[in-house]
């Protein structure tokens, strides 16, 4: 037992041999440490704070490389060296081009010798686009925009709304300016000849370019103006025309005379709302037409056109009534429609072409063939002249960009719209050249509002399942696009309310 002791004794002695003493490290010490590693010691720490050296001059601590830690310095050298590469691909330097020819890219083009962009420029392009799109530069992507300080006054002005506004409930989500494509907000309201019903074929609807009035006609024989409200549209004054079923009336430039065509007359009527009375005009001394039905009058209010027949377009003075002179196209002219500012007519005939008119001159500046187009039917010039769209027989719609169709001889158009499938009788622009109705006569329903840049259908107009449009006859928008209207087959001039646009 006691050899087995003796062991025991002797090994735990061998153990605490082995095993360091623990000790609290001195603080100072610890302190001392710290303070080397940090500033490099006493007499490094006097050097650097001793003026006068002109290697000190200039430098900060960070930049003073015996300052470096022995930690820092290992982390350095562990630094792998830079790679070179294995391949550099020498046309990434290269500043590639476009093909601007592209019908895909043809509306970037602001003439036609822009045969080839660079990336930069095209990139600029469509930026420049988006932001005409848009309305402008946004004031959050303007960089250029300075915040300017505000006094204490003007933060206390601040606030005091801020608690204002917090203590309201409400919807402070403003609407945005720009029309969205997919779902529109479009509501029926009463038609706009509801206090003076009719039971024949309205021809013809159009708001009045300035008061706030609709004009309404058809084979009832008569021309009626109408107060619109949206409600009840109260009737303002009708005006029968014995034995003249209206083919078309149209409002004159500045509002103030309705001019009105019949079916199978050489003369046309004048209404002057000013003056209460109806003008007959018979004969136009070097017109040689046996009738006069469709007709275009003129933006500026200095012309009358009137189609006739074997492809002439006449001018009329707006004025007197009296002949201007004619204008011709191969085969026979369909329709015609003026640019925005008067100077400019655009035509389409039954051979599929365009021609394009310059109305002081009476020559023609271009013609091109409308493309896949057998027969023209309609056309129309937005508002803001963008846009040109041509209507045909097959109830396809092409539209084309203003700068294609004057610089180009085969435009192709920027959209085929192939929502109808019965020959297009009327287009109409609204004024902000964010929509465009096209329509059929052929078949009932036969109407679509197409919304504009994006070119797609409103999926919720006109309301499926519902036959509430017989036979569109023309379309209109208000002078601000708040209200749409639809002269039908059935005696109605059918009324809705844009929700989008807040006026008249």
């Amino acid at each position: 037992v006691s050899g087995t002791a003796f062991r025991t004794n002797r090994m735990a002695a061998r153990k605490r041999r082995r095993r360091p003493e623990h000790r609290d490290p001195d603080p100072e010490a610890v302190e001392r440490r710290l303070e080397e590693l940090l500033f490099g010691g006493e007499e490094a720490l006097l050097e650097r704070l001793q003026p006068g050296r002109e290697r000190d001059v200039g430098k900060t601590l960070l930049d003073d490389d015996s300052s470096d830690s022995e930690v820092e310095n290992e982390a350095k050298s562990s630094f792998p060296p830079p790679k070179k590469a294995a391949w550099v691909d020498e046309e990434d330097e290269v500043d590639e081009h476009v093909d601007m020819t592209h019908r895909f890219r043809k509306n970037f083009q602001k003439s036609c010798k822009e045969k080839t962009l660079s990336m930069g420029q095209l990139q600029q392009r469509l930026k420049e686009q988006f932001q005409t799109a848009m309305g402008g530069t946004p004031a959050w992507a303007q960089n250029n925009v300075k915040k300017k300080r505000k006094d204490k006054k003007d933060l206390d002005d601040e606030s005091d709304e801020d608690e204002d506004l917090l203590r309201k409930t409400g919807n402070f989500v403003s609407r945005s300016d720009a029309l969205p494509k997919g779902l529109l907000e479009i509501k029926m309201c009463k038609n706009a000849n509801y206090t003076r019903p009719s039971d024949a074929k309205v021809t013809t609807t159009q708001f009045h370019p300035a008061a706030q009035v609709i004009l309404t006609a058809g084979f009832d024989q008569s021309v009626s103006l109408f107060q619109v409200d949206g409600k009840t549209n109260p009737k303002i004054q009708s005006i029968h025309l014995e034995r003249f079923p209206v083919y078309k009336a149209r409002f004159s430039a500045d509002g103030e005379q309705v001019i009105a065509t019949g079916m199978q007359n050489k003369m046309f009527y004048v209404y002057d709302m000013m003056a209460g009375k109806v003008v007959p005009v018979h004969n136009i001394r070097g017109l040689r037409e046996w009738k006069i039905t469709e007709f275009e009058v003129s933006p500026d209010g200095l012309f009358l056109l009137l189609i006739g027949t074997s492809g002439y377009l006449h001018l009329l003075s707006m004025k007197t009534k009296e002949f201007v002179g004619s204008m011709k196209v191969n085969g026979r002219a369909i329709a015609a429609s003026f640019s925005p500012d008067g100077s400019m007519i655009y035509t389409n005939s039954d051979e599929g072409e365009v021609y394009i008119w310059d109305v002081k001159s009476r020559k023609c500046l271009t013609r091109f063939i409308d493309e896949g187009c057998l027969r023209g039917t309609c056309i129309a010039v937005s508002r803001n002249g963008q846009y040109v769209a041509c209507g045909s027989s097959s109830g396809i719609v092409n539209v084309y960009t203003r700068d294609a169709c004057l610089h180009q001889t085969n435009p192709k158009p920027v959209k085929a719209i192939k929502n109808l499938v019965t020959a297009t009788t009327s287009l109409a622009f609204n004024t902000t050249t964010e929509m465009l109705a096209i329509a059929s006569k052929a078949a009932d329903d036969a109407v679509k509002m197409i919304h504009i840049p994006s070119f797609t259908a409103f999926s919720n107009f006109p309301v499926a399942g519902k036959k509430i449009i017989h036979l569109a006859q023309e379309m209109d928008f208000s002078p601000r696009s708040g209200f749409f209207s639809i002269a039908t087959n059935r005696g109605q001039a059918l009324l809705y309310r844009v929700k989008h646009y807040a006026d008249f």
